[in-house]
């Protein structure tokens, strides 16, 4: 290969790497693009926020932060946590849009949600 098409394959790989970059202003800037992951805590017999709404995709931790046990679940069984116990998490990931409620199956009064968009 010359050294000539050495230097254009390598230009127009810069520009396709910026054209990227400038797509996805975040990943730019070295932060993780929306739509990654959201925290809700569980905290005093509440969720916290008691609604959250997130992007496709995106990852929910819940973390418990009580003194006693909490089990994660969501009304339509799509997902269910173990006993949480202090300062231990739990993850869904969700892929599709809607509103999918959730609650502590140990203390049933406690409710929350998470809408994706």
């Amino acid at each position: 290969m010359t050294m000539k098409k050495s230097c254009l394959i390598a230009s127009l790989g810069l520009v396709l790497a910026l054209t990227l970059l400038s797509a996805h202003p975040a990943l730019a800037r070295g932060e993780e693009a929306k739509g990654s992951g959201a925290e809700v805590r569980v905290d005093n017999f509440t969720f916290g926020p008691d609604t959250l709404t997130v992007p496709v995709n995106s990852t929910v931790t819940w973390v418990n932060k009580d003194d006693i046990p909490h089990v994660i679940a969501s009304n339509d069984g799509l997902f269910k946590s173990k006993a949480l116990d202090t300062d231990q998490k739990y993850s869904y990931t969700f892929t599709k849009t809607g509103t999918y409620p959730y609650y502590c199956s140990i203390h049933p009064k406690m409710v929350g949600k998470v809408v994706v968009q």
